[in-house]
């Protein structure tokens, strides 16, 4: 397929704008010359080559209304589209952030009730749904421990991650000042209690955990894991990117967690990937709301006001007031469930996971074989063992038979990892039609590795060279 530039030809256009009637302006009159830029060396095509163009680029990619998408910790579900219809509603598309309160009033009680669902969906005292994103949230989260402690007017220098957890973990420690301590798994695939014990100090401000984990297994220890964390006068801290596997089952807030980002655009239904766009609520219990961002919306008798009167907050963490596109999408989600329906969601995920690991782990290793959550950890270990085949392979022959691939390589503690998260939105028909392609590249990579490793076949552009692409990235279409 040629690039735009190159079907470009001098004099087409795709639209002919009628010429104003204000006086025109010479730009070098009005603008200093060193900010003029040059002519911009842009693509001219008729209307029908454009869009042939784009349409045929649209036909090259994947995305979750074409097929199974099992892609580990992304949560990459189908999501109903009612929710892209409401949010799409002209008083919602047309309201400018700058509008006054009184002009408002619908989207401001939007976010209002969607902060207290959220809260009880976790068992938090209050939300505030300023961060972007996932790891923007847990940004503002350790912000928010931090300055929590710098009010106690104690100083703790320490964060603990476990082995398994997000790499944003330790990001958004390390970007708050933090000294990022690992801790590692025990045997089940849970934290190890006794390095905790020996790691949980008092300059140590609390522990990141996701739960469930990574390896998409609930921390059966969550109990004693929070008295180790109190019992120093620490935090807890949990990762809630895996929230659909909890959601109208569990509360994290009564599991023992002081503290709670969460990633509307994956549990609570807006489409994911590419970069966004997304959104991470922080919710906190009552001794860290004083800390929360601000403004926030204070409903009165009347109507609903913005209040900056929180002299402890850790202020504005976003422009205006966060991604309000995605919290339309969250909201229509949450009130066309239900709670009962968002329960069915989590035990539909759960079941999928489950249902998954027990069809393949005849045909792959299993690292830590129990009952999982929203996702199981497979190993490509036997594969490379056996034949040299590697999970990059297996993930990259997949394509071959059209499914997206799964998470690979992570988490990191569990070599050669596959991780696959079916998520509530597929039937067993899908669920096992996904099974038969994995079973039968378990089989070609025992009879005819070297196919698998050729893989894929059948795309428009075949195996890259991964290093070089990352080293040496072709950039030079840019004319």
């Amino acid at each position: 397929m040629k690039l735009v530039y190159e079907i470009s030809r001098p004099g087409r256009k795709a639209m002919e704008i009628p010429a104003g009637d204000c006086p025109g302006v010479d730009p070098a009159a009005v603008i200093e010359a060193g900010l003029l830029r040059d002519e911009l060396d842009l693509p001219e095509l008729s209307e029908v080559d454009l869009v042939r163009h784009f349409i045929n680029l649209s036909r090259r990619n994947f995305g979750v209304d074409l097929g199974f998408y099992p892609l580990g910790s992304c949560t990459m579900k189908y999501n109903p589209k009612v929710n892209e219809d409401i949010a799409a509603l002209e008083g919602f598309t047309c309201l400018h952030p700058y509008a006054p309160a009184n002009f408002s009033q619908g989207a401001m009680r939007l976010m209002y009730e969607l902060r207290a669902y959220l809260s009880e969906i976790c068992g938090m005292a209050d939300f505030t749904l300023q961060p972007a994103a996932g790891a923007h949230g847990e940004l503002t989260g350790i912000m928010t421990i931090k300055r929590h402690f710098e009010n106690k007017g104690e100083t703790r220098s320490k964060l603990l991650i476990p082995d398994a957890a997000h790499g944003t973990n330790p990001a958004s420690g390390a970007l708050c000042g933090f000294q990022i301590v690992t801790v590692p798994s025990n045997a089940e695939g849970g934290i190890d209690l006794e390095h905790l014990r020996e790691a949980m100090t008092e300059d140590v401000a609390g522990l990141m955990l996701t739960n469930p984990n990574t390896l998409g297994l609930f921390e059966r220890n969550i109990e004693q894991v929070a008295d180790i964390v109190h019992g120093k006068g620490g935090l807890l801290y949990c990762d809630g990117a895996n929230m659909n596997a909890l959601m109208g089952i569990a509360r994290p807030g009564d599991l023992g967690f002081d503290i709670i980002q969460l990633n509307l655009h994956k549990t609570f239904s807006t489409p994911h990937g590419c970069g966004g766009p997304g959104s991470g609520p922080l919710g906190v219990k009552v001794p860290l709301v004083e800390f929360l961002p601000v403004p926030r919306i204070i409903k009165t008798e009347k109507s609903y006001v913005w209040s900056d009167e929180y002299p402890k907050s850790i202020g504005a963490v976003r422009s205006f007031f966060g991604n309000f596109g995605v919290m339309v999408k969250a909201y229509t989600y949450i009130r066309s469930l239900g709670a009962e329906g968002l329960r069915e969601a989590t035990e539909d995920a759960v079941l999928n996971a489950n249902y998954i690991k027990e069809r393949l782990k005849p045909y792959f290793d299993l690292p830590y074989d129990r009952t999982c959550m929203h996702e199981c950890v497979f190993s490509g270990e036997r594969q490379v063992k056996e034949s040299g085949v590697h999970t990059s392979d297996i993930a990259k022959r997949l394509i071959d038979y059209g499914y997206h691939p799964p998470t690979i390589y992570f988490p990191l503690i569990v070599p050669e990892a596959i991780m696959i998260e079916p998520t509530e939105t597929e039937s067993k028909q899908t669920l096992d039609d996904f099974c038969t392609a994995m079973i039968a590249i378990a089989a070609e990579a025992k009879e005819n590795p070297e196919l698998v490793k050729s893989a894929p076949l059948s795309t428009p552009v075949r195996r890259l060279d991964e290093v070089l692409a990352a080293r040496k990235p072709d950039v030079c279409w840019l004319k």
